[in-house]
């Protein structure tokens, strides 16, 4: 998402949640979709639905820009499976926003499936329990992440969703804003920065706060992440720093 320039009186419109589904089953893809909109309808939630029958429909449509926010996508598809979809989305797309949720008609995935993060992971025949639970979840994830961090450049004010932002970097009175696509300036504290920020941000040093989400790997003086950037974890934030990381975990 790039960052945009806003004035002081721009009203938030209402959100509308791109949901997409990934069946070689038809019958199955009209069965979600049904219980996708009998969800919206129940809790005033505004969606968009779009289906495809292949994997390479799908990964052709992301390719061109197109933007989903939840995808529900089955493993067994014909041609491109889904683990090669989600290793696209994530790896080639570096899109790590997207809530997959898998569908199998299988349960032995969870190894497969561990590199490309997804959100859930819903055994067939599919209940419109397990649909409503995993929307719930799915919404909340993607309304957390479009929430927007503001910062000024001359007279200008720009704000960019925070799910976007992989970490911050204080140098002297300059903050770096770092995104898998660009880098950002402004200035400010580090300290009141993070006053502002969603729980997925980590203060690990006094010149670095993480995006939790980003990180691909841990160890007690360092994180990795995803795009393979190396920060510092100070001693004094070790111990926070490893709670709230294996927290989440």
């Amino acid at each position: 998402m790039e960052d945009v320039l806003l004035s002081k009186n721009d009203i938030m419109r209402c959100a509308l949640y791109n949901i997409g589904i990934c069946d070689d089953g038809k019958n199955i893809c009209a069965s979600i979709e049904n219980m996708l909109l009998q969800y919206a309808k129940e809790k005033s939630v505004e969606i968009d639905v779009q289906v495809w029958y292949t994997g390479e429909g799908l990964r052709d449509y992301l390719a061109q820009g197109n933007h989903l926010d939840i995808l529900f996508l089955d493993i067994e598809l014909f041609r491109m499976t889904g683990i090669e979809v989600g290793n696209y989305i994530r790896n080639v797309l570096d899109n790590m926003g997207l809530q997959i949720i898998y569908i199998s008609g299988k349960a032995s995935y969870a190894l497969q499936l561990f590199k490309t993060q997804p959100m859930d992971f819903l055994v067939k025949p599919i209940s419109k329990e397990q649909i409503d639970h995993a929307l719930d979840m799915a919404i909340k994830i993607v309304k957390k992440r479009n929430e927007r961090f503001e910062f000024r450049q001359g007279k200008d004010y720009y704000y960019i969703a925070m799910g976007d932002i992989m970490y911050f970097e204080s140098k002297g009175k300059k903050i770096k804003i770092v995104t898998a696509q660009d880098t950002h300036e402004t200035y400010g504290k580090l300290k009141d920065i993070i006053k502002g920020l969603t729980d997925d941000f980590i203060m690990i040093h006094q010149s670095y706060v993480i995006n939790k989400v980003y990180v691909q790997r841990y160890t007690y003086e360092m994180v990795e992440l995803v795009d393979g950037t190396i920060l510092t974890i100070s001693k004094v934030n070790r111990k926070e720093v490893r709670e709230r990381i294996l927290r989440d975990e």
